[in-house]
């Protein structure tokens, strides 16, 4: 199993007064990589709009470790941690080259169009196993 890669650099508009990417933006490069990630294996919100499915993010736990700025090159990690009958939960780190600047586990469950919870098909589970965490990998520091 393998984490998605999502590469993204730093917009100037990101920046916040001191030159650090703002807080708030990093939970929006986490999002742009999930979406990507689920468009890669076969499930782009469209098409799971299309279905009357929707994943929606119930728990964020983010963790800053180091300053990005103006520029900088950044890779999103994604990986899913756990699949239960209706919840995921997800790990993503954002890296500047090795350096860790910001970690990110959250829990996500799949609705339908009436706002309800669904359980995962099992195409859906198979297509995002591949981006399954080993299960001895270390939690973020």
């Amino acid at each position: 199993m393998t984490a998605h890669r999502t590469t993204i650099r730093v917009r100037f508009y990101e920046l916040d007064p001191y030159n650090h990417v703002n807080h708030s933006v990093y939970v929006s490069y986490f999002e742009s990589a999930r979406v990507e990630l689920l468009a890669e294996a076969g499930y782009s919100l469209a098409s799971m709009r299309a279905n009357g499915r929707s994943i929606v993010v119930s728990e964020i736990q983010t963790k800053f470790h180091a300053s990005a700025e103006e520029l900088d090159e950044l890779t999103i990690e994604t990986e899913v941690l756990e699949f239960k009958r209706v919840t995921t939960t997800w790990r993503q780190r954002i890296l500047r080259g090795d350096d860790l600047i910001c970690s990110q586990d959250l829990r996500a469950a799949l609705i339908d169009e009436r706002g309800r919870p669904v359980r995962f098909d099992d195409a859906m589970l198979d297509a995002l196993s591949i981006y399954a965490a080993a299960p001895s990998d270390p939690e973020p520091t």
